[in-house]
Formats: C-alpha cells, structure tokens, sequence
C-alpha cells in the first residue's frame, strides 16, 4: 500500500494548517463510527480538493499508540510505542498520548476550517475533541524565535525514502510513525539574548540561516544536538512539518516529525533532553518547553478504506 500513503506525510510546507485531537468517548457505538469516519477520509478529503483546487490541501491523520489496538486489535504496526516521556531538570517532554490525530493544511485557511469543521462534527459522539490549534507560516518559514525552521529536511524523493514505511514492515507500507509536541516559548527571556547569543544556541545564523561549521558549534546547540548519526556514518534523518501558533497570550511552536520508524526522533528528543555522555542538553529548552507530547502512526490510505 505504498503507493497509496497519506499526501500530508511528505507534502511541501503550508500556510495554514489546524491540528485537531481526539480521545474516544464511551458510547456504545463510538468505535464503529470512528472507524466508519476514517475509513470515508480519504475520499472526504479528495471531495474537498475539488472544492478547493488551488489550495493544495492535505490531511495527516494518524492514531495514537495507545489507542491502536481498540481500532484494530488484529494487527500492529511493528514500532509504534508510547511517546518515550522525558525530564531533566527545566528541560521536559512530558508523555500526554490522544487517541487520534487530524493535521489539516492548506495554502488557504478557509479549506482548513471548512474540512477541520467537518471533521470535528463528524466525531462529535464518538470522540471527544481534546485540543485545536491553528498552526501558521511565520514570515519566510521562521519559527517565533526567529529562526527558520525546518533546514535539514530531506528533498525531492528522498522524503518518501525517510518519511514511509517500506518492505521491513509490508502490511503498513506506505504509513509513517508521527510525534506531535506542543511547545510554549518564553518569547521575553529569548529576546533578552544577543542576536549572537540566540545563533549560538541554534548553531546557525538567524537573518541567513548559515550552519556553524562543526567546530564552531557549541555542544549544547540545537543543530549539534539534533544532528546524529548511526554507527556506519550515515545521517539519521527526519522529516519536520512543524508550524507556529500563538495568540495575545501564548506563543509557541506545533513540532512534527514523520519518519519509517520512531528510533530517530526518541533518539534526537533524548539528546536535546538529556544531553551527551556528559550531559550536555539543548540551550534552547530552556526557552521553549513542552507542554504535550504523542506518538502516532499514519496508515496508508489504502488501509483506511479497508475499516470500511
């Protein structure tokens, strides 16, 4: 079911995007009518394509570890875990798992709204809508700090190679292990940083996005931290499709990784979280901290059509 994988999962950034969770509710049909929901999405969402053809729309629906085998208790993808909680010190990954995940983007919000809307009411007895939030691009792709976000993703076809599950695992071709955080930014003690205070803590240059050399980074920077390697040398890659949100009062970052298996990103969280074998750990935690986190898999489309 390769060929049929879920477009979100390795689409181009967009403008607009809602990210909407859900925990089941009780009722005694809830079940039948979430898997007769998510079974009908990838013809909903192709409807709304053709409603909208400029919009470039895309939806990510994944579900949540935890919640796997009530959908389906026959089969499991073979790496989904719980979201691997972490703490050391200010610096947190708190573990808060949901049972189902909708990103809806587009390049025009009101595709979003309209299709997240349908969405939402859709489920409305059978789950229970737990967060809404309505992620958007920043200025030329920048995160609120300033920084463009993003940098290291793999392109071209190389996406399809880091984001989708291959041969190693054929009943769920096709499908991606997601991790969704919610970060809050400390906007203010960020900006009582020198311009070279916060590219140090990035390890990369804020208005031209140029890359420390390796030698020039700080231990503790978030490029140095997040950038690892397997054994053979080779690069362990992720696919990001993070966005910002905020408000009056909230400001932060909705961080997304998609990849064929969860090991990257756990190892990537631990390294920012705990550090190096001397324990040192990303300067930027201590201006963002996040305050959700859950691990998902996002089935091909193919195998949706079969809850039918």
């Amino acid at each position: 079911m390769r060929e049929t994988y879920q477009s979100g999962v390795i689409a181009e950034a967009s403008k607009d995007a809602l990210f909407l969770t859900f925990n089941q509710t009780h009722n005694e049909d809830a079940l039948a009518v979430v898997r007769s929901v998510l079974a009908a999405m990838p013809q909903r969402v192709e409807a709304y394509r053709k409603r909208f053809p400029d919009a470039r729309l895309h939806l990510t629906l994944g579900v949540g570890s935890a919640y796997w085998d009530r959908l389906n208790p026959q089969e499991r993808p073979a790496l989904l875990r719980a979201f691997p909680a972490l703490e050391n010190g200010e610096r947190v990954a708190p573990s808060t798992p949901v049972d189902l995940l909708f990103i809806v983007r587009a390049d025009q919000y009101d595709a979003v709204f309209d299709l997240g809307a349908e969405i939402v009411k859709s489920l409305e007895d059978a789950a229970e809508l737990v967060e809404e939030i309505h992620g958007f691009r920043y200025r030329d792709m920048r995160d609120l700090t300033g920084f463009v976000d993003g940098t290291e993703n793999p392109e071209g076809e190389d996406r399809l190679e880091v984001a989708l599950v291959g041969a190693e695992d054929p009943e769920f071709a096709g499908g991606s292990y997601l991790h969704l955080q919610r970060y809050e930014h400390d906007l203010s003690a960020w900006q009582r940083l020198s311009v070279k205070q916060q590219e140090d803590a990035y390890g990369r240059t804020k208005d031209d996005n140029i890359e420390y050399p390796g030698d020039k980074k700080s231990p503790h920077a978030h490029t140095k931290r997040t950038s690892l390697k397997r054994e053979d040398g080779t690069s362990m890659e992720i696919l990001r499709h993070s966005m910002p949100y905020g408000d009056s009062q909230r400001k932060g970052l909705m961080f997304v990784s998609t990849c064929r298996t969860p090991e990257h990103y756990e190892r990537m969280l631990t390294s920012m979280v705990e550090g190096d074998e001397e324990g040192r750990a990303d300067r930027i935690l201590e201006f963002t901290r996040a305050v959700t986190g859950a691990a998902f898999f996002v089935p091909s489309n193919g195998w949706l059509e079969q809850l039918a």
